[in-house]
């Protein structure tokens, strides 16, 4: 299977930016989405421990950045290895370097595949035992190194994009334009517009094979709220 996972923290990022990446890229990837603005704290994703809990060995999981899969690089090196290590792929669209596949060729070009039987244990076997381990460590070190950085990189796009958002909504207030929705205007919400999109592509009453009961848990949406965009979209 091939997943997404899109995450804002800031109601000045763009959660449906992060998912037509995703989707541009893996078109068929079911995608798990959370944003978290005002008083609600970003330390609790329940759709990330969801994921995180559900996804398998040989499944893939796709990022736009890498600063998306954790709230910090420490806690992306600690989730990014336990993943690699339950044969998870991930992909970060935006670093395609630190891809775990990326890190599955490095550990390839170093040798670290040796392998030997426990009862043909030699002294020689046991230092090449130990010079594997302290290679496979500088791996991990090096990718460590790389995660950090490409989280410090993403993190620092993220601050300059929201401080020329900032700049360019007061540029157009002292210009006397409008900011905002138009008084009157009839609301339409991102999680709504998302949560129709979900609908529309797996729902069998629409482009999909999936049951109302699927469909709902996949988009996580109420009863209530997922019978009623149903009907909003059968009424367009």
């Amino acid at each position: 299977m091939i997943y997404g996972y899109a995450r804002i923290s800031r109601k000045t990022q763009d959660i449906n930016r992060q998912i037509r990446s995703i989707n541009e890229a893996y078109p068929n990837a079911i995608i798990f989405q959370e944003a978290f603005t005002g008083r609600v704290r970003s330390t609790s994703r329940p759709e990330w421990n969801k994921l995180y809990k559900n996804v398998r060995s040989g499944d893939t999981l796709v990022f736009d950045s890498v600063s998306r899969m954790s709230r910090n690089a420490e806690d992306g090196i600690r989730v990014y290895f336990e993943l690699f290590d339950r044969g998870v792929n991930l992909i970060f669209l935006n670093e395609r370097h630190i891809d775990t596949d990326a890190y599955k060729k490095a550990l390839e070009n170093s040798g670290i595949k040796v392998a030997f039987s426990d009862e043909n244990e030699t002294a020689e076997n046991t230092l090449i035992r130990d010079i594997i381990e302290a290679l496979n460590k500088f791996m991990r070190a090096k990718a460590s190194d790389d995660i950090i950085k490409a989280f410090e990189q993403s993190e620092k796009e993220v601050e300059d994009n929201s401080k020329r958002t900032k700049g360019g909504i007061e540029t157009a207030r002292i210009n006397g334009k409008q900011i905002g929705q138009k008084p009157g205007a009839k609301l339409t919400t991102k999680k709504s517009v998302e949560a129709k999109k979900q609908i529309e592509k797996y729902s069998k009453d629409f482009n999909g094979t999936l049951s109302d009961a699927d469909v709902m848990k996949l988009t996580g949406l109420s009863r209530n709220t997922y019978y009623k965009y149903k009907r909003e979209l059968k009424e367009a």
